[in-house]
């Protein structure tokens, strides 16, 4: 009896070994800390531009500036990227951030006097990562069906008032109205910036919530995903150098 009883202990230990476990695996590998969202870089108006001419000695801010990449890391947010957070249910382990970003943004901004009159950004969707291959799979062709619709883009529909020109470590906080194309659906949306001239390049930050059935999104479902919710973040954090 006792020996009984001693290997029936010993399967139960084991069994509860195994499923704390595979809770300890299913954490790692399908949840999880998100990488934070971005955040704009403190500003340093000491920095010598890159191209050996300061362009506050001449015309300011004013002319056409690009998306420059960087060599920052995507997980703290100091990098060039675009990218999504979204939450999700996983099966045991319940809720989790989702964040997937891609360095592979391009675009361009034309600064005139007190106005941005020309911004237009375009993100290759296919390069997204997140941090399970899994999940970046199923976008392929799934939810964001990135196979189907590789690229989203962003340009403004109507010029942006600055308020003033821009100065070197000045904040600025504004609005831009345009057109987001996700997923083959363009929508008008309205976008939160914030903008800082840091050294020889603008820093800007943009974040904003999406609806995924106004792009036509079928949050993607399975074994280990329970649920998504229904609405998303679109986040950008991006350098721009002049041309």
């Amino acid at each position: 009896m006792q020996r009984t009883t001693r290997i029936w202990l010993a399967v139960g230990i084991a069994v509860l070994l195994l499923a704390a476990g595979g809770v300890a695996i299913a954490i790692t590998v399908f949840g999880g800390d998100a990488p934070p969202p971005a955040a704009l870089s403190s500003p340093s108006a000491t920095v010598t531009p890159s191209t050996g001419s300061d362009p506050a000695d001449a015309d300011g801010a004013d002319g056409t500036w690009t998306v420059e990449s960087t060599s920052g890391s995507l997980d703290d947010g100091t990098a060039t990227f675009a990218g999504y957070r979204i939450e999700e249910e996983l099966g045991n382990v319940g809720a989790n951030t989702a964040v997937g970003r891609t360095q592979d943004v391009t675009g361009q901004r034309v600064i005139d006097g007190t106005t941005i009159s020309e911004l237009s950004i375009e993100v290759d969707m296919t390069t997204l990562v997140s941090d399970d291959h899994r999940r970046d799979d199923q976008l392929r062709d799934r939810g964001l069906e990135t196979d189907t619709f590789p690229t989203a883009t962003f340009s403004i529909t109507e010029p942006i008032d600055l308020g003033s020109a821009p100065k070197r470590g000045e904040r600025i906080d504004v609005d831009a109205n345009g057109a987001l194309t996700l997923h083959g659906v363009t929508q008008q949306v309205t976008v939160p910036i914030e903008a800082v001239w840091n050294g020889d390049a603008i820093e800007a930050l943009a974040s904003f919530d999406v609806a995924l059935s106004d792009y036509g999104i079928d949050p993607p479902t399975g074994f280990f995903v329970l649920s998504i919710a229904d609405h998303g973040t679109v986040g950008l954090h991006l350098r721009f150098a002049p041309a």
